[in-house]
């Protein structure tokens, strides 16, 4: 049936799919038959899924394979700002601001490679998915979306907004296939869980074995604009000791990883030979203390708890002497990477600092006393659910001292690591009503989570929507308390005290800087999140290779993958 719908779209295209050479032409001899330029690059694996909306899969490979294969209305450029990808639009414009509307033109010829058309239908999938669904990654921009229409056979796009929104440049980046996912099984759940089903970029995948950990990417022969130089990339994972064999031996180009700080010196051991570059990721290790919570409901029992982490040692363990031991995210919203970032953490104190001694006050302050070195309540042990996503670093390093730390202060701790799309879109998803979530029955499957050990995407170039995304309110929330809705983030937090704040610094109303300002020090009093760093990767260039460079800002090199030759650097 997919494959009858990819006809019939490709039939109503206004542009035909490129010619299929046929197979009767003459075969090319074995003696002068060339070997497919290649580069191999080294990662750290190449699980699934993929859909680079959602934070269950962000991850290197997940951001490098959009690069590759999805289109994007606007990219990043060197200097942070953004700019119309013209190898997939024509033009994309505000053209009234009452109501605030944006026209976007996408190019005719733009199609995906089953030749279905790139058109309306793949924007407005992604606006409902990220408006709707839980666990995506900046939400808050598309929920001001209040209405998109369809022009010119689907090529021109307006789209309406119910307030202004100032950062519509960072909509609709990765594009996914509408056609072919709208009604798939499983729904958004489902897409790019283990493959993709069609790309809209320079390159298309050959082969995806996580088996192996390798990933086998070749010219996309149906892509409408500059033909990559490279016939094929292939990204293979790695241990550390493997990516330093493989750099050394130059069977590995280039490596994007994540190192520590003997990984560092070993690689830095490799001498001139291999140029490195931090490649910090818009992403923030944090601890999310969820208000929603009926445990943590309690704000001194949440001020009592933060009193008793040791912030310092987590960070030691988790970055481990590697590049994000220097990336310390002493902000709420802001990244370390970010030019001009200034710390607003309070100190001396707790979260910057650990004070077991106000810390125990506090749960005193709030009913609980310690017996036998347990704090107890009504009968009752302090006991609270730690989750982190599975197999996944470094919250698992994070959750696991985190743990000891409660532990050894006198809570009891239920560490759960659930796969990665249970935690998002389920765990942490779960329906809120007068502030506290709603578990399940018992033997559901399903456990409340206090404290959830995650990566907030929180950094890129509109801070406002990062801050709307992590902490501000759905509008469903504040518009009937009575009914159980599904909370606007991770973290379960929305205070009608601070959303109109949050709202202004969102529509352009209060500039962001402005707004950050009050903002802070009221989120960091709330005691909900405790940033912890900023996840870096290490990129190390051998031999072999022209064209790599670190890329912008919190993207990466492989935006540039289609100059890229083999050959001296």
């Amino acid at each position: 049936m997919l494959a009858c719908a990819a006809v019939l779209l490709a039939a109503c295209s206004n542009t035909p799919p490129p010619p299929v050479v046929s197979s009767s032409a003459s075969p090319v001899s074995s003696s002068t038959t060339k070997t497919p330029s290649q580069v191999v690059v080294g990662v750290d694996d190449v699980l699934g899924g993929y859909n680079p909306h959602n934070l269950a899969d962000a991850s290197q490979v997940t951001s490098a394979l959009s690069q590759l294969l999805l289109p994007s209305v606007f990219r990043p450029k060197d200097d942070g700002s953004f700019e119309l990808d013209k190898n997939l639009m024509k033009s994309a414009e505000v053209v009234s601001q009452q109501p605030f509307t944006v026209a976007y033109t996408i190019r005719p010829d733009a199609s995906w490679s089953d030749s279905a058309p790139i058109a309306a239908e793949d924007f407005a999938y992604l606006r409902e998915a990220m408006r709707d669904q839980p666990g995506v990654i900046g939400a808050a921009g598309y929920r001001l979306i209040s209405d998109i229409q369809s022009r010119e056979g689907g090529k021109r796009v307006e789209v309406t907004f119910s307030k202004p929104y100032p950062g519509w440049q960072t909509l609709f980046d990765n594009l996914l296939p509408a056609h072919l996912l709208k009604d798939a099984p499983n729904g958004w759940q489902g897409a790019l869980a283990t493959a993709f089903p069609a790309v809209g970029g320079p390159y298309s995948i050959k082969g995806l074995d996580t088996a192996r950990g390798e990933v086998t990417l070749e010219r996309n022969e149906r892509y409408w604009e500059k033909p990559s130089a490279l016939d094929r990339i292939v990204l293979r994972a790695a241990d550390q000791e493997g990516t330093l064999a493989a750099l050394r031996s130059g069977n590995d180009q280039f490596a994007m990883t994540r190192t520590d700080g003997v990984g560092l010196k070993r690689l830095g051991e490799l001498g001139s030979a291999v140029q490195l570059h931090t490649v910090a990721r818009p992403t923030v290790a944090q601890i999310l203390l969820r208000p929603v919570s009926p445990t943590l409901s309690d704000p001194k029992v949440r001020e009592g708890v933060t009193a008793l982490i040791d912030r310092g040692k987590l960070i030691t363990e988790a970055a481990d002497g590697g590049p994000s031991d220097k990336l310390r995210a002493d902000a709420q919203v802001r990244v370390p990477s970010a030019p001009g970032f200034q710390p607003t953490i309070p100190a001396p104190g707790p979260p910057s600092a650990a004070d077991p001694v106000k810390g125990e006050e506090l749960l005193k302050s709030a009913g609980y006393t310690k017996e036998a070195g347990t704090w107890r309540k009504n009968g009752k042990n302090l006991s609270l659910v730690v989750a982190s996503p599975a197999k996944q670093e470094p919250y698992a390093t994070i959750a696991k001292e985190l743990t000891a730390q409660l532990v050894a202060a006198g809570i009891e701790v239920n560490a759960i690591a659930p796969q990665p799309r249970e935690l998002f879109s389920t765990l942490l998803a779960m329906p809120v009503l007068n502030g506290i979530q709603q578990t399940t029955p018992e033997g559901a499957g399903n456990v409340g989570i206090d404290i959830a050990v995650i990566g907030q995407v929180t950094g890129g170039a509109d801070v406002a929507s990062a801050l709307a995304s992590s902490f501000g309110c759905r509008p469903d929330q504040l518009a009937d308390k009575t009914k159980a809705v599904v909370p606007g983030n991770p973290l379960g937090f929305c205070d009608p005290a601070l959303q109109p704040s949050i709202d202004a610094a969102l529509t352009g109303t209060t500039p962001a800087a402005a707004a950050l300002s009050a903002l802070e020090p009221e989120l960091w009093r709330r005691n909900v999140a405790i940033p912890l760093f900023q996840l870096a990767d290490t990129l190390a260039i051998g031999s072999g290779i022209s064209g790599v460079t670190a890329g912008p800002p919190m993207v990466g090199p492989f935006g540039s993958a289609v100059n890229w030759t083999r050959g001296p650097k």
